[in-house]
């Protein structure tokens, strides 16, 4: 493990996707054990609904972070195959002009079960991504409801991508996904009913709005810009509260997948217990073993 480690530092990126491979298998205790103790980097988070530009926005950032001589890794969250377990839009096109960066690094992974749209692998990839030397992660999930909104335990700031019309901002309100946002963008705001939806917007939320043409870089040092304020009003405990987030929903996971857990709902069920026992039960049986 230290000899992978010390390989992917050493800027090898086979290694590197070796060990991320490992922070998704049962050996991810084994990866962190491993890793020196290093600052958490910075991370960005990108969320909205399917066809609003997140991949294209990410591709901007990327080369704008590279300008100001930042390593970049990205982690795309994807909803995983029913049938494969793996990462359904693991092809990241529009982010294949910095493929050959070696200061870039781009990786899907799979949610496999995890609730809140984000892999249970993000929190140790991210502590893996600083020990490798990056300065700043950028995670993207598909916003496509209330489930989505865990990017806000990890990321600082959640950034919401949408379009001009198409209800976009209802249905993001109605979704939760405003309720996260600490900057939402408008993409493709070359196009007819930006300022409507700009407008409705404003009614939604109190973060911070901003126009972007994401294939033509417009608006783009705007948002770099409000991405920076944002990271510069970061707080400790603004951070213990991301950390807390973060382990109740780990553990929630955890619990979900107990085996204990059907043994239990099946007493519920006839009878022979009620569910405030059975929760009491199972969180016992599952700190007793580990």
């Amino acid at each position: 493990m230290e000899e992978l480690i010390a390989s992917a530092r050493d800027g090898s990126v086979r290694s590197a996707g070796r060990l991320l491979s490992l922070v998704e298998s049962p050996r991810r205790s084994e990866v962190l054990a491993a890793l020196p103790d290093v600052p958490t980097p910075r991370v960005v988070g990108i969320t909205g609904p399917p066809g609003a530009g997140k991949s294209t926005t990410v591709g901007a950032l990327i080369g704008a972070y590279r300008e100001r001589g930042l390593r970049v890794a990205v982690l795309a969250v994807d909803p995983s195959s029913p049938y494969s377990g793996g990462a359904l839009l693991g092809d990241r096109i529009r982010m294949a002009a910095h493929i050959n960066d070696p200061d870039v690094l781009i990786r899907s992974l799979a949610t496999r079960g995890h609730l809140g749209g984000l892999a249970a692998a993000v929190p140790a990839a991210i502590r893996l991504l600083a020990a490798l030397g990056f300065d700043l992660v950028v995670l993207e999930t598909v916003g496509v409801g209330q489930s989505e909104i865990e990017i806000a335990a990890v990321a600082d700031p959640t950034v919401v991508v949408l379009n001009p019309g198409a209800g976009d901002a209802v249905q993001a309100a109605k979704a939760g996904l405003l309720e996260v946002a600490d900057i939402v963008v408008v993409n493709k705001a070359d196009r007819e009913g930006a300022d409507q939806t700009m407008r409705d917007l404003r009614a939604e939320t109190d973060a911070t709005i901003l126009k972007l043409v994401a294939t033509e870089g417009q608006g783009l040092p705007e948002l770099v810009d409000a991405i920076e304020a944002h990271h510069r009003a970061d707080s400790p405990e603004r951070r213990r509260a991301r950390a807390r987030a973060q382990i109740l929903s780990l553990a929630h996971t955890r619990l979900r997948s107990h085996p204990e857990l059907d043994r239990l709902a099946q007493a519920v069920a006839e009878g022979r217990s009620d569910p405030y026992a059975a929760a009491e039960r199972l969180f016992g049986v599952a700190v007793e073993t580990g």
